[in-house]
């Protein structure tokens, strides 16, 4: 037999292997564990095809599960997803394939496929994941975004579930340095949840970033799939890093998921008196790594990742002035007085109502000096207006 027809051979082999892995995942009654026994039992994904039913309820499956894949239901399900798949403009990955992500193939449970829009090759990039409340402080939004901006702009990738909140603003950062970011989310790559981070989602794919879920396409937001992905989101990372979580919440999960898969957990500890800020300094208390800018992170990673990103950072001619700006909360540029004053009046934690504001600084500043200040500090990004005329600092 030539090259070519070696070749030929092997090419169908790893098709009909990765048509198995979706026949057994869009089985009823099969979930990863179960279709890791039964691949292993039967040394090869594409016998599934060949064998009896006998066969196949002997590699431990239940019976409904062998009699699906019997009749053929299963495969026409498969081929019909990845045709579907194929129409939508995505992809899937199985165990099959070595793209697969080798960090995710260490947990217990790894998915048996992946269902992928975007970049394929951003799965096995060094990762950070960036967890917590949907319903953050501006200090939480803001730090999340700062975070997630400045270690984007070191070449990590950073992970997030694309909820509201923390995770919304951990994903915009990311784009923002023109970094990458990836989504893991609890619906079919199709469904996007929620709605109104549809603009985000086409950001996320438009700026190189990958959209990535275990369920099939069309799964609709049940709430019993987002504790379950969470385990994806710290398997495909080197770490987890959780800002603001109340006390019974999804991002205690993922922190939990990250300590038994042997990541690395990084916490930004909150004020004591929000009732988010229980699991980061939980989480610190029980030794997860106090972050407060990007060089918490960066100085932990190991020690050929940090080599493999500085050396690209390098080959990319980067600026090192302009990573040096995001070194610190407090590196700001000098301002005009009257800028800083107003700056002086605002905090990152909590928002103040403008009219509040002028009344506090009438002995310092007209209103027109305030209005003037407040435009030129949003349009350097140094000052947020929240709904209300509410403003609060950036980050």
């Amino acid at each position: 037999m030539g090259l070519s027809q070696q070749s030929a051979v092997k090419e169908i082999s790893q098709e009909q292997a990765r048509l198995a892995w979706m026949a057994l995942t869009l089985t009823p009654g099969l979930g990863p564990t179960r279709i890791a026994r039964a691949v292993k039992a039967l040394g090869a994904a594409e016998r599934l095809f060949e064998i009896s039913l006998t066969e196949l309820e002997a590699t431990g499956m239940p019976a409904q599960s062998a009699q699906f894949i019997f009749d053929g239901k299963a495969r026409e399900a498969a081929e019909n997803e990845m045709q579907r798949v194929a129409e939508a403009g995505g992809s899937i990955l199985t165990q099959a394939d070595e793209a697969y992500p080798e960090r995710l193939r260490e947990i217990y449970d790894p998915p048996s496929v992946l269902w992928i829009r975007g970049n394929v090759d951003l799965l096995a990039r060094p990762g950070i994941a960036v967890v917590g409340t949907r319903h953050p402080s501006p200090y939480g939004a803001g730090m999340a975004e700062m975070l997630s901006r400045d270690l984007a702009n070191r070449r990590l990738v950073i992970l997030s579930g694309m909820a509201r909140g923390v995770d919304t603003a951990a994903h915009k950062g990311a784009i923002e340095a023109g970094g990458k970011t990836v989504a893991v989310w609890g619906t079919g790559i199709d469904v996007i949840y929620p709605k109104e981070n549809k603009k985000l989602a086409e950001n996320i794919v438009a700026s190189g970033g990958t959209i990535v879920s275990e369920y099939p396409l069309g799964t609709f937001p049940a709430p019993q799939n987002f504790p379950i992905r969470n385990r994806i989101l710290s398997g495909m990372s080197i770490g987890v890093l959780v800002i603001e979580a109340a006390e019974y919440s999804g991002t205690r999960i993922t922190a939990r998921c990250a300590m038994e898969q042997n990541r690395d957990v990084y916490a930004v500890p909150g004020n004591v008196t929000n009732k988010n800020a229980w699991g980061p300094n939980t989480l610190i208390k029980q030794g997860a790594k106090l972050t407060a800018t990007w060089e918490d992170v960066w100085e932990d990673l190991p020690s050929q990742i940090r080599r493999q990103l500085e050396d690209e950072i390098g080959a990319s001619g980067e600026d090192e002035s302009k990573l040096a700006e995001s070194a610190s909360l407090f590196s700001n540029k000098p301002l005009p007085q009257h800028e800083q004053t107003v700056l002086d009046k605002l905090r990152h934690d909590e928002s103040m109502q403008l009219e509040d504001l002028i009344e506090g600084l009438e002995a310092e500043l007209g209103s027109a000096e305030i209005f003037t200040a407040l435009f030129e500090l949003e349009l350097a990004g140094r000052v947020r207006q929240l709904p209300g005329k509410n403003y609060v600092r950036s980050f």
